[in-house]
Parts: C-alpha cells; structure tokens; sequence
C-alpha cells in the first residue's frame, strides 16, 4: 500500500505552471518540508483503496485464475466487462502505485528535516513492508501487491533524486520495457480454456476450497512464482509509476490537478487504448487477447490521473471534504489486508458454492455493499484510535532499530 506521508497545504512559487512543461523543469523542484496530512492523497488513498477491491473480488476464490466467464456468458457479464476496462481494471494498483513514489519522496523529506538518517529508515520501512506481503501472500491471499510494491521501492528510491523530466523519461522507459516483457512472457503461456463449464475449473474449484494446508501448498507455490517473476517484469512497471508519482508530486499536481488541455489529452488517450484492449478482448483470439492484457495496463495510467484530477479538485486540500473516503485513505494498509480475511473467508470457507453461481453483477453488488461497510468501519475506528494497527505496528518496526524513542514519538 501506498506508504503514509504529510505536506505543505502551500505550493511554492518557483512550481511551473503547466504539470507537463518541460520549460522549468530541469531540476526537481524544492518543497515545503511537510507539516501536516495532505487531504488530497488520503481521499485519493481512500479510493484506491475501495476501488482495488472491485477487481480483487474476482480472485479472492481461485486466485491464479479469477472469474470463470460462462461459455456463454449473459449479457450483464459484458457489459460489467466494458465498463471494468474502462474505469477498474488495473486502475486502482496503478494509482497506489503512484501515491507510493509519492510517499517515498515525502518521508525523504520528512526523515531529513528532522535530522534522521532517510535512506535507512525508508529501506527498514520498505523491508518490512516485504515482510507484511510475503506473510499476507502465503498465510491468507497468494494475489499480494505489497512485496511488489517493497521491492519496486527499493528500484524507485535510486532515481530519486533525479529532475523532474529525468524522471519521467525513466519512468517512460521502466514502463515500456516492462509491458513488452509481460507481452513475451504472456504469449507463451497456456490456451486451455477457463469457464464456468471446462475441466480446468472444476480443477481449480476443487484445489482452492479444499483444506486450508492444501490452500498454504498452493499460495506457496503462487507466491515462489511471484517472487521468480517480479524482478522481471512488474517489478520495472510498478516502480515507473513510483518516479511518475515523484515528478507529479514535485510539479504540484497533487495540489492544483492538471490543466484542461492535459486532462483532455489523458481522456483522449484513456478511451482510445480503452477502446483498443475491449475491441481485442472480444475477439477470443488468444493472442489478440494477450496484447489486450497488455494494453490493459497501459491505459490504466491515464485514467489514474484522471481520477487523482478529479479528488484533488473536489476535496481541496481540504480535511472536511471527502472525509469518508480519507478516513479510509488513512487506514488503507489495514483495510487491503482485511479486505483480503474477508474475501478469502466468504470464497472458501463460508460460502464457497458462489464460485459456482454468480456472475460478474453478483460480484460487483457484493464489492459495493462491502465499501459502504468499509467507509463505516474507517469512520468509527478513527473516532477512538489516531492510527491502524497495521500502520502502527509498521512505523514501530520501522523505527525501533534507528531512532531513538523520542524520535519515534515525533515522526
């Protein structure tokens, strides 16, 4: 998850105006240390950390497939499979992915004002977030994003200190290289299909709803794979989101949003590559389908900064808008690691049988139920607790080996 992080309401004068110029761009440019909690990036936080769900629900049964699609699927089925590759699919891990540079950027900043050594805090911070992942993925949901996430900060963290246009362009080039590895490695992958009537599901639905010590066997085996795999491919992708996040951070986007010629340009390309990955996805080809795959992630990027425009120009910066969604925003990394107990819960233990019965609407109805349960929850926690307990116990391991108590009681 997107690590927690504290800003300046104030933008300095010396920011470019347009997010994009390349005119006054040439060195990164210096923010105000941070001193309070910049509402914008919980409510941002807030969606993501919602909106991640609608995706995940699908794999929370079977998690190396997802959702077993009918050989004849019902309308409602593509429909909901339109409007997720538009506005969910990969969406929501690449603006965590984002926000993530963006913390990594401001806790630099913060652990340096305040005398401590950063680049040791921030690598203890990100060690033990590898920790949490491979705990989460192994003992509850092998679909884990945070060991991808410590290991990408670790790349990210390198380039931090480069200008904003170095970034991007690094970013750009992470990015690229990324998608055309995922596209290899994808192309050589298996074209047995995967329905509500084949073989393999049964399979599938067999091994993942027996025992619990067949399931560790088996997000073992997930996670071992993830592990081969990440350095290799998502790991360059997710940590050229991190550096993009860093050199929007830095131009104030997360302040002010992007100008109207820029967020036409995002729409113009969200839809176009949008258009492209459904039109493919269609065709039931499967080769056609694994550059929709592909194409998937690429247009999931503009639409993320579409969706960070659109919190940054109704909450302000403000602590009194969007209040439900920066409640959960401050309590993401406990709510993503609940989200996984509760899904693993209803898919494989409880209720398993619904593997065999809903469609995508039944999923979708159940991942909106569960985020008013979510914004509820986030509000009345944080009437009685300052903090997550994730997020407490993660600053504690943190710190505990290089500051002094006092220190930590501080940041």
């Amino acid at each position: 998850m997107p690590t927690s992080e504290r800003n300046s309401a104030n933008v300095p004068a010396n920011l470019p105006k347009d997010p994009w110029s390349r005119s006054d761009s040439t060195q990164p440019v210096v923010m105000a240390i941070p001193a309070q909690r910049n509402a914008n990036l919980d409510a941002i936080r807030g969606l993501a950390v919602l909106g991640i769900f609608f995706m995940n629900i699908y794999f929370m049964g079977i998690t190396f497939f997802g959702y077993a699609p009918h050989e004849t699927p019902p309308m409602s089925d593509h429909i909901i499979k339109v409007f997720s590759n538009f506005f969910i699919e990969a969406r929501f891990i690449s603006l965590f992915s984002i926000l993530f540079g963006v913390g990594l950027f401001i806790q630099y900043q913060r652990f340096s004002a305040k005398g401590l050594e950063a680049y040791p805090l921030l690598r203890s911070r990100l060690k033990w977030l590898m920790v949490f992942g491979l705990l989460h993925g192994i003992i509850i949901w092998p679909g884990d994003i945070l060991l991808t996430y410590g290991i990408s900060g670790f790349l990210a963290l390198c380039y931090k200190d480069l200008s904003i246009e170095a970034l991007k362009r690094k970013a750009n080039i992470f990015i690229l290289s990324a998608l055309v590895i995922i596209t290899l490695i994808s192309l050589t992958g298996s074209d047995e299909p995967f329905t509500r009537e084949s073989s393999l599901f049964a399979e599938q639905y067999s091994a993942w709803t027996s025992g619990y010590a067949d399931q560790l066997f088996l997000h073992l085996m997930q996670v071992g794979y993830m592990a081969l795999v990440i350095p290799f491919t998502i790991m360059w992708f997710t940590a050229g989101l991190m550096l993009l996040g860093m050199a929007l951070y830095q131009q104030g986007t997360f302040e002010r949003g992007f100008s109207k010629p820029q967020l036409l340009k995002l729409v113009l390309a969200s839809v176009t590559v949008s258009l492209l990955d459904t039109g493919l996805d269609f065709t039931n080809n499967p080769i056609l389908v694994t550059f929709s795959d592909v194409l998937i992630m690429l247009s999931a990027i503009p639409m993320a900064l579409i969706y960070i425009h659109i919190m940054v120009k109704i909450c302000q910066n403000n602590p009194n808008r969007l209040t439900p969604l920066q409640n959960v925003g401050k309590l993401a990394f406990s709510l993503y690691i609940l989200q996984s107990i509760v899904g693993v819960l209803v898919f494989r233990h409880f209720a398993p049988e619904l593997l065999l019965s809903l469609d995508r609407w039944g999923y979708m109805a159940m991942a909106l139920v569960y985020s008013v349960m979510q914004l509820l929850l986030a509000s009345l926690y944080l009437r009685y607790f300052k903090q997550g307990p994730l997020e407490k116990l993660w600053r504690h391991l943190t710190f505990k080996k290089y500051a002094a108590p006092q220190e930590h009681k501080q940041a």
